[in-house]
């Protein structure tokens, strides 16, 4: 992360760190992120590269990594902030709130209610496998349904920073190593899932739900898995939202 990434800060106001799915990197927030800006005075946020994506690519991508530069990124924010996360960064999100929750006020994790096991982690393992075999193609197709799916301005933030598709053998292994349900139930703090009603990544939420110690669960009606970012002022607005509730609750708890 750069030193300049985060935004003019509104010091008052709890930080916001967007975390990004497999292949892409953090530049696919921009379009909410300027959002988000316009409509908080300038809140700070971040969208950290994790490792094997955008400015770091090359590097391992696993779990502990990527939690790892979610703490880095906090850490740089003041030490505590609300985490965005859709997909991959979803799954990191709910990981680094159960290793670092002194660390994570939030959860806003989107499109990743699915259990990484049997049939399911079997065929997730085996696509994401066979994209980093081939990542020319990978890549074609990946630009191919971005702009198929999102309006050009979103679909060109989701490239901007480059694809990394040789890395997504490696987030298939991560994700289906780690039980996100159990790691939502060691998290003490306020989770909202969000899922388009349909994306195939909703199929376990309700378990994921009842993890949750602290949680809500919120379906878009016909949206899909990224088609979430198609409206990055309504997303920005739920973001906010969020944040604003996180912020209440931790004045309600002083």
């Amino acid at each position: 992360m750069e030193p300049n990434e985060a935004m003019e800060s509104n010091a008052s106001a709890l930080p916001l760190v967007f975390l990004h799915g497999v292949r892409v990197s953090g530049t696919m927030w921009q379009p909410v992120r300027e959002a988000v800006d316009t409509r908080s005075g300038h809140r700070r946020t971040v969208a950290p590269d994790l490792p094997g994506h955008g400015r770091r690519r090359g590097e391992r991508f696993t779990m502990d990594a990527a939690v790892d530069a979610v703490a880095e990124a906090v850490d740089e924010l003041g030490g505590r902030a609300l985490l965005v996360g859709l997909s991959t960064g979803g799954y990191v999100s709910i990981a680094a709130a159960a290793r670092c929750p002194e660390r994570v006020a939030g959860v806003l994790a989107l499109g990743c209610t699915v259990r990484p096991r049997g049939v399911y982690a079997s065929l997730f393992r085996g696509q994401f496998h066979l994209g980093a075999r081939y990542p020319d193609t990978a890549e074609w197709l990946s630009v191919r349904g971005f702009r198929r799916i999102l309006p050009a301005p979103a679909a060109a933030a989701m490239s901007a920073g480059g694809l990394s598709c040789e890395v997504m053998g490696d987030v298939a292994d991560a994700i289906t190593s780690t039980d996100p349900v159990a790691l939502l139930a060691e998290y003490p703090g306020p989770v909202w899932l969000v899922n388009g009603s349909r994306d195939p990544f909703r199929s376990d939420e309700r378990a994921f739900l009842n993890a949750c110690r602290d949680g809500r669960l919120t379906v878009w009606p016909g949206l899909g898995h990224l088609s979430t970012l198609s409206d990055p002022q309504a997303l920005a607005r739920t973001v906010l939202d969020v944040a604003a509730a996180v912020e209440h609750r931790e004045c309600a708890a002083v």
